[in-house]
């Protein structure tokens, strides 16, 4: 088990860095108790989008699939959620309703990269695939505002959004607010600490050699087609988690959250923090949502040109992503300290002697 939690394709294996993930998780912890409600709420929200971005890292970064269509499955999910839960009712229903609008996108996500993957399709064309498959169901939802779109008693409304539908409940007792906080931490915790024991199992290291070199993995016998599907749908799925736990948390749901700006920000997010690697993922995804909310207070415009020259800055200056940067450059001092310190020390031994 440990050794499909340290692993040769996730950064963060030694003692000091799960000390320090150990800390940052009592630190999440505790926030809760030492913050107001709508503090914690806001940190909920940033805490959704983390699923999509783990699943991205997982196709582009150890796939090595470019897809624009993580808000596609968002979508899917999301409007799947808000369907099922007006549908089936409140309550613990609400919980069936989350499971089946993930699955719903998992399964969106098989029928397409079937298409996709069989028919050869990789590249920069994987993107254009998926880019217009998000636009045109953002286009698709925004034409459903008359009352002849609906599905039972849930009407899309078009741009105007679909709305009604319960948050998560759980008998009487609704997830959200502190709840919902400590839900969505439990949640990234199982789902990021599995990601790795996926990437650093025999699965991950052949999805990982495909990524390298497709061509030599079908020679060595691997159905690169397979695994290929199966990255795409375990991350699809994660963006699906993503959409339905968005349309619980606010209780609606609208086009705005697929179309083109908000299926550039998953790539930004993980371009910027490392995509080859979770952790960095983790942490630079959620700074940088944090940091767009806080500048779009102030200027929504401002903080897409932000987010646009980050990226262009990561495309030039530091592909690999800056977390991932930053880290290495922080563990070489380390080491160089380290290193001076044991020579020293040694020294004076030698002195003394």
């Amino acid at each position: 088990m440990l050794s499909l939690v340290n692993g040769p394709q996730t950064n963060g294996n030694g003692r000091g860095f799960w000390l320090a993930f150990l800390a940052v998780l009592t630190m999440a912890l505790i926030y809760p108790v030492f913050a107001d409600s709508y503090d914690v709420g806001n940190f909920s929200y940033f805490l959704i989008w983390i699923f999509m971005a783990l699943g991205l890292s997982l196709i582009w970064g150890y796939g090595g699939m470019l897809t624009f269509g993580q808000t596609f499955f968002f979508g899917i999910a999301g409007y799947g959620y808000g369907v099922l839960a007006i549908i089936m009712g409140g309550g613990t229903a609400t919980i069936a309703a989350l499971i089946l609008s993930v699955f719903v996108a998992a399964f969106a996500a098989a029928v397409l990269g079937y298409f996709m993957i069989w028919g050869r399709i990789s590249g920069m064309f994987f993107g254009i695939v998926t880019l217009a498959a998000t636009l045109s169901l953002a286009f698709f939802l925004g034409q459903t505002a008359g009352p002849e779109w609906h599905i039972g008693g849930a009407r899309l409304n078009g741009f105007n959004g679909m709305k009604g539908m319960d948050p998560l409940t759980v008998g009487e007792v609704y997830i959200e607010g502190t709840i919902l906080y400590y839900v969505l931490i439990a949640l990234i915790l199982v789902t990021y600490l599995g990601l790795r024991m996926l990437v650093n199992s025999r699965i991950g290291n052949v999805i990982v050699a495909i990524r390298e070199d497709p061509q030599r993995a079908e020679m060595l016998g691997y159905d690169v087609r397979k695994y290929q599907l199966l990255t795409f749908c375990i991350g699809s799925g994660l963006a699906g988690l993503s959409g339905a736990l968005y349309t619980s948390w606010g209780q609606f749901i609208t086009p705005s959250s697929i179309g083109l700006p908000a299926a550039a920000m998953p790539i930004i997010w993980v371009a910027f923090s490392g995509r080859s690697d979770l952790t960095a993922t983790l942490v630079g995804s959620f700074l940088l949502l944090f940091g767009f909310q806080t500048i779009t207070i102030y200027s929504q415009q401002a903080a897409l040109v932000l987010m646009g020259a980050l990226l262009l800055a990561t495309v030039m200056m530091m592909p690999q992503g800056f977390i991932v940067g930053i880290a290495q450059a922080v563990g070489r001092r380390w080491q160089q300290l380290s290193g001076r310190k044991r020579s020293g020390n040694g020294s004076l031994q030698s002195g003394e002697s």
